[in-house]
């Protein structure tokens, strides 16, 4: 709900701060007195156009406040302000300024936020209606979701949601899985050879790393032998470490027969070193034997590093991936051989899908059938009180083709009109005049109030065209929509005026050359005599005075 609105230099406005109470407030002032300055204002912090020419003549800049109740019960607002990080402690606080540069600022609650995220933020704020909105009610784009809001369809939305994701998943993956086989049998037969050719050479992951490592030892073969014989004779030529060895072993197991276990670390240490000679001249002997045996080998590794780094060219990977390669080569192979079967079972899953997305969005269909059936009903009793008993409202429910079906499931909802008993039904926004339009407005949104986004709308000059009854009528369905949300209304009628539940009076005086708007809140004797201004005119007499009183009392 709308708390309060402050306005400072706005066209004719230099200073106003107005609050705001709950249900239906009226606005009333002679034509040109500065009532659309106000729905301006409050359109700049609901994400409207920001232009210099609203600045008022003298000033650098304007400035707008506006103080809303947080709506914490609006699930859809709470999300939107989560999403981008804004906070709120039981209350909105919208400011929105402008330079004469052009130059416009916005914050929510003290944070800086775009225009672009406001006017997300005001759909969930205010709703304005006027006989050019283009918004809200008229616009067919909107219809849908206002008709399943007033049926309270959201869990049939959200399970036909739910089914139409899964649908389109399963629909795809049965396109690709047939992509993917229609591709593989156009290479069929390159992928056959390539898989022959790599099956020849067996690529091993890592092969290549130890096949340069043992390339590198057979080219420096002649100088390892070299030095392995070295090493051999070293432990076995005329020093003869093993010899050696022992025979200190054996004198220190004489020297021990006379000091008992004194020795015996150092006797098991020569002991260890004679194994450890052993295994090392076994190791040497093999080592050579192997750089003797191999003495071809060179070639034959050059030979297949050659051949692996040739495929791994050929198909662009490295020589380590060659063993992948030729797994998926297979696989794109078996794929060709299974891939029907797996096409049938995928197509198979996608009927179910789509069988499940038709008996969703066939019971939000139905729902939304019964839902038109009650709006249309409701808003027929609405229209003779109106003086358009000769009007038809309907709501029409139908399929769209399926290249169209979509999360919201399968329907077109348009909300038509038709003025006159012969006349055939159109679209509400063009088949209805200014007033006639305001009336059908009106009498929608009396029924919708309930489920809708907002808690604050507003009507501006919805009486316009009427007078009398049809007032009288228009005024009691604004009070009768103000019991449920918070109504403003911009109006010329007394009938609407008598109900209001709070009266401002939208005034203009001129000092001089300067010219200044004014709004002030009635008292409950200023507003009986603004109501006889209305029905008087200039001179205020005393039989519009007792007709103002007779309006209030009704």
């Amino acid at each position: 709900m709308l708390q309060s609105l402050s306005i400072r230099n706005v066209v004719l406005i230099d200073k106003l701060d107005l609050d705001f109470g709950a249900g239906l407030s009226v606005l009333t002032g002679e034509t040109g007195a500065g009532k659309s300055i106000l729905l301006d204002s409050l359109g700049l912090v609901l994400g409207g156009r920001a232009e210099a020419a609203l600045i008022r003549s003298g000033e650098d800049k304007l400035s707008v406040t506006a103080v809303f109740d947080a709506e914490p019960h609006n699930q859809e607002l709470q999300t939107l302000l989560a999403e981008n990080e804004l906070e709120t402690d039981g209350e909105i606080i919208i400011k929105r300024t402008l330079d004469r540069a052009g130059k416009s600022k916005i914050f929510f609650n003290d944070q800086p936020i775009s225009a672009r995220l406001l006017k997300e933020i005001g759909k969930y704020l205010v709703e304005i209606h006027g006989q050019f909105d283009n918004q809200g009610l008229l616009n067919p784009a909107n219809h849908q979701s206002i008709l399943d809001a007033f049926g309270g369809n959201g869990a049939l939305l959200t399970a036909t949601a739910l089914a139409c994701r899964e649908y389109k998943q399963a629909s795809a993956a049965r396109r690709q899985a047939e992509a993917d086989v229609a591709k593989a049998k156009e290479e069929e037969d390159n992928l056959r050879h390539w898989v022959h050719e790599l099956e020849q050479i067996k690529p091993q992951s890592g092969e290549e790393a130890v096949l340069s490592a043992r390339r590198q030892e057979l080219m420096h073969a002649e100088k390892i032998m070299e030095n392995l014989n070295d090493a051999y004779q070293n432990l076995s030529g005329e020093r003869d470490v093993a010899s050696a060895l022992r025979a200190a072993e054996s004198a220190i197991d004489r020297a021990g027969r006379y000091v008992g276990d004194k020795y015996v670390e150092i006797y098991e240490a020569l002991d260890r070193a004679l194994i450890e000679i052993g295994d090392a001249m076994e190791r040497i002997e093999a080592a050579s034997a192997d750089i003797g045996l191999n003495a071809g080998e060179q070639e034959n590794i050059d030979e297949r590093l050659f051949a692996l780094k040739d495929l791994a060219r050929k198909h662009g990977v490295g020589v380590d991936d060659l063993a992948d390669t030729l797994q998926k080569f297979k696989e794109r192979l078996s794929s060709i051989e299974c891939g029907e079967e797996a096409i049938t079972a995928l197509r198979k899953t996608e009927q179910e899908k789509r069988q499940a997305y038709i008996e969703a969005a066939n019971a939000l269909h139905l729902a939304r059938i019964n839902a038109a059936a009650k709006l249309d009903a409701a808003v027929m009793a609405e229209l003779p009180p109106l003086k358009m008993e000769k009007a038809r409202f309907m709501t029409q429910v139908e399929k769209k083709e399926e290249s169209n079906w979509s999360e919201t499931g399968f329907d077109n909802v348009n909300f038509t009109v038709s003025t006159n008993p012969n006349s055939p039904q159109g679209p509400l926004n063009k088949i209805a005049s200014g007033g006639e339009l305001a009336r059908f407005q009106l009498a929608l949104k009396v029924n919708l109030a309930q489920s809708s986004k907002v808690s604050t709308m507003i009507f501006d000059e919805v009486d316009s065209g009427v007078g009398g009854a049809t007032a009288q009528a228009v005024g009691e369905r604004l009070a009768k929509l103000g019991r449920q949300v918070q109504v403003l209304v911009v109006t010329h009628s007394p009938q609407v005026a008598a109900r209001g539940d709070h009266h401002f009076k939208v005034e203009k005086q001129t000092d001089g050359s300067i010219t200044t708007t004014f709004v002030r809140k009635l008292t409950a004797d200023e507003k009986r005599e603004e109501i006889a201004r209305m029905l008087a005119g200039a001179v205020v007499t005393a039989e519009a005075r007792a007709a103002a009183g007779v309006l209030l009392a009704g």
